[in-house]
């Protein structure tokens, strides 16, 4: 990456400002003392890896970090289904499940990002016996509902089930239940939804 915004400068072009996005978790907060590492992550060898620092320390200016989720739906506001909402998420549905999004016209922040793919959702294990596969929570929405859960429970990628298969109308369920929840508790004027499953 260093390499890359290098080159960009030796061929001319001039940044003011570098911004980051990353699958998460991360920790966005710019007063952190892990401002821009990507935190405990079920992915291989990615956990608390300093991501944004070596990219700060290059280079003198302004870095930006955030959770890719969130940038996202940046683009969906400022390009996309979010244009003139103030209160919205934004859902990705792949090998995980994020979610990001404003309120009142700020992208979503607190303590951490909000991991939207975590939360606890009805499963009713006689119509679906499968374990779910998070390694944090077994049965979460992401466990349930992500595209390895698909893979796992099913034998074949989404990709691969006609539309009629049955594993549509659970995945329909699930992420029902999701924006409920988001619903009841955010009060969002939509709900976007993106991701490799979409």
């Amino acid at each position: 990456t260093i390499d890359f915004f290098r080159h960009q400068q030796n061929a001319g072009h001039h940044f003011e400002s570098i911004g980051i996005a990353s699958f998460g978790p991360v920790d966005p907060r710019p007063d952190s003392e892990t401002f821009g590492y990507i935190t405990a992550t079920p992915k291989p060898n990615w956990s608390h890896t300093n991501f944004a620092g070596p990219i700060r320390d290059a280079f003198e200016m302004p870095v930006a970090f955030d959770i890719d989720v969130n940038v996202a739906a940046l683009g969906e506001h400022t390009w996309g289904s979010a244009i003139g909402l103030d209160t919205f998420i934004y859902m990705t549905i792949g090998t995980g499940i994020g979610g990001g999004g404003m309120i009142n016209g700020e992208l979503m922040h607190g303590l951490i990002h909000p991991e939207v793919g975590h939360i606890r959702i009805p499963h009713d294990l006689e119509r679906d016996p499968f374990p779910g596969r998070c390694p944090y929570h077994g049965d979460c929405l992401e466990g349930l509902a992500c595209g390895p859960a698909i893979e796992d429970r099913w034998g074949k990628k989404g990709f691969e089930l006609p539309p009629d298969h049955p594993a549509w109308d659970l995945e329909a369920e699930y992420l029902a239940y999701a924006a409920l929840n988001y619903i009841c508790t955010v009060s969002p004027q939509k709900i976007i939804m993106g991701g490799g499953v979409m």
